[in-house]
């Protein structure tokens, strides 16, 4: 289930117009101007390659700028196969001091000087296997982690970097979890393959030859149709079972979407007395986790009632032939032993390899859904050659701008208007009629369908999208903070600010009285979206964090229109301070808060049906005379 958050701007009644396709050659439409539309079922909640995925993993594995892990990734598989001939050579060993006891085969007279040495061999061979495989661990933890981290990091980036489209179609709990998902994925596939299923194609190759060699080729020919029958029985039933997997993991997915949802709207839940409500939603969704869990636990027991099967009658068939040979004096008791060895040597590990194939699989397909986040393309991206904006002035304009969300209902319509440098412009207009996308489209959260955006002349497409952010501050109507202390969430305009910044920045917010007059004062943390803070206090953080970005341009999205009046005219006095010789954009919907502005143009679907100074505008009698007394009304 996708939760598509409408934009404050597509009203669901609004008219559908066509978009005027010679306003806009060859524009962008949605998803196009990168590549895909990003829409996370497509995107990453597909069924992909699992050998694609392995494939995806080895290039972390193999870093081309890191020769230093290129040569740990080399030592670990030496490691591992000197590990594997060690405990190949024990058996062997075993084997000759049995006949030494035994008065048999190479030793029929040993002294006890002999056999103890014998023994101390085998001892010292297990020891050598032992640490080995010890060493191989060592060696590898440096690669797998970095391999970890790096995959997990280029995810988180490039999440940062796709467009506003895709996060307001995300699914946070799902999104997370695919995540989640996929890096314990990387760590149990990368710890199975290098510990027990690449230590175990060694055993496996190393033993059949010994077989071949010491004891004829009808033990290697059994031991080698056991196996590739384990093996071709072990894919084969994983495989048909991989579908409950992935069910488990859509309905967990989709258990974990819920319950995050509902938690983040907590008092929404209080509000409508729906904690009954949600409660059946969350166990409508375990319920289908649980029959998926179910059938997977019962097909797992089937696989390992088969590879049990498989086991046993090869070993029952080596030992059979074994037994015969030894009475009639044609192999020693140390061989014989030497074969049960091998054979328990061979077959627990073997017996181990179906589980470690399982949860390879199962690890792969965990791994598909971050790999794929990986392959979403950025519907926005930066223009080959892109330079930094030089903001000289700060002057802004919208050239015949054109743009809609789908291709199909146009949001605005040839808008054109300019902000001349350390001005206010002030956009006003009923709901839906295109405010709050102006700001998106200053941000390039979006790109035009037509026309072009310029900052001291210089086309939003033609710039970097980082200097260009880095350019513009914002103080959105709902200031979401981070759940971290105040200064945190201050010192987020610019990261590197120190203390003393920070407090001057709260001073010109005027937040500062109120930080210390908190117990923990600046180290005070604000809970989780900032909810321990008022919306007043929220502002005021809001407005610190831009007066120590010191931008260029300044943005004000409907800054106070959740705040009672008294509240309003303090945040009020505080944007005037901070906008101050700066090119301000205010979008509003209360008039009373942009009357001072130097310029106001109001919107209406989409186009801009009036402009000009407040008390022009007044005296025009329109569309904003109309709404400055049905708001003066209203306040009285």
């Amino acid at each position: 289930m996708t939760d598509k958050s409408a934009s404050p701007d597509q009203p669901q009644a609004a008219t559908v117009s066509a978009i005027p396709k010679s306003k806009a050659p060859g524009a962008a439409k949605p998803g196009q101007s990168g590549g895909a539309p990003e829409t996370p079922k497509a995107s990453y909640e597909r069924d992909g390659n699992q050998l694609i995925t392995a494939l995806n993993l080895l290039r972390y594995l193999w870093p081309a700028n890191k020769p230093r892990l290129r040569l740990l990734f080399v030592l670990t598989g030496l490691s591992i196969l000197l590990g594997q001939l060690f405990l190949a050579v024990t058996p062997l060993v075993f084997a000759a001091a049995v006949d030494a006891i035994g008065g048999e085969g190479a030793f029929p007279n040993a002294s006890i000087a002999v056999i103890v040495g014998l023994v101390a061999a085998f001892g010292l061979a297990r020891l050598l296997s032992q640490g080995s495989q010890e060493l191989s661990s060592a060696l590898f933890i440096f690669v797998g982690q970095n391999g970890i981290r790096t995959v997990a990091l280029e995810t988180f980036r490039h999440l940062h970097k796709l467009s506003l489209r895709f996060h307001l179609d995300r699914q946070t709990g799902g999104l997370s979890r695919a995540i989640e998902r996929g890096t314990k994925g990387i760590e149990f596939v990368l710890r199975m393959m290098t510990f027990n299923l690449i230590p175990t194609a060694f055993a496996i190759l190393i033993v059949s030859t010994i077989l071949l060699i010491n004891f004829g080729a009808l033990y290697a020919i059994i031991t080698f149709v056991t196996v590739v029958g384990y093996i071709i029985y072990t894919v084969a039933v994983t495989e048909w079972r991989l579908k409950y997997r992935r069910m488990m993991n859509e309905t967990d997915s989709e258990a974990t979407t819920k319950a995050v949802d509902s938690l983040l709207n907590y008092e929404t839940v209080k509000y409508f007395s729906n904690e009954n409500h949600e409660a059946a939603r969350y166990d409508g969704a375990l319920k289908g986790y649980e029959s998926a869990a179910v059938t997977s636990q019962l097909s797992l027991s089937l696989l390992n009632i088969g590879q049990g099967i498989i086991i046993a009658g090869g070993l029952i068939l080596l030992l059979g032939m074994a037994v015969p040979q030894v009475v009639n004096g044609e192999m020693t008791v140390g061989d014989f032993v030497a074969i049960q060895a091998y054979l328990i040597q061979l077959y627990l590990p073997l017996n181990f390899l179906g589980f470690a194939y399982r949860e390879i699989k199962q690890g792969l397909v965990d791994m598909e859904y971050m790999f794929n986040l990986l392959e979403v393309e950025r519907e926005v991206p930066d223009r080959e050659g892109a330079k930094p904006i030089a903001v000289e002035g700060g002057h802004l304009a919208f050239r015949t701008v054109d743009f809609g969300y789908n291709d199909d209902r146009q949001i605005l319509h040839e808008l054109d208007f300019a902000v001349e440098p350390g001005k206010t412009l002030a956009i006003v207009g009923p709901s839906g009629s295109g405010k709050s996308t102006i700001g998106r489209m200053l941000f390039r959260f979006y790109d035009v369908w037509g026309g072009g955006i310029e900052i001291d002349g210089q086309d939003l497409r033609d710039v970097t999208q980082s200097s260009l952010r880095e350019a513009i501050g914002i103080v959105p109507q709902d200031t979401v903070l981070f759940n971290d202390t105040i200064a945190y969430n201050i010192a987020y305009g610019r990261p590197n600010a120190g203390r003393e910044e920070v407090i001057q920045a709260a001073e010109l917010a005027q937040i500062h009285q109120f930080i210390m007059e908190l117990p923990e004062g600046y180290d005070t943390r604000v809970g989780e979206r900032g909810l321990k803070l008022s919306g007043g206090e929220r502002q005021r953080v809001s407005i610190a964090r831009t007066i120590l970005k010191d931008p260029s341009i300044l943005l004000f999205d409907e800054a106070t229109s959740a705040l009672d009046t008294d509240t309003e005219s303090a945040i009020q006095a505080s944007l005037a301070a901070v906008s101050r010789d700066r090119t301000t954009l205010v979008i509003a919907h209360r008039l009373s808060t942009v009357v001072d502005a130097d310029e106001i143009i109001v919107l209406d679907k989409g186009k801009i049906v009036e402009k000009g100074a407040h008390q022009v505008l007044l005296e025009r009698d329109g569309i904003y005379a109309h709404m400055w007394h049905s708001q003066q009304e209203a306040d009285e």
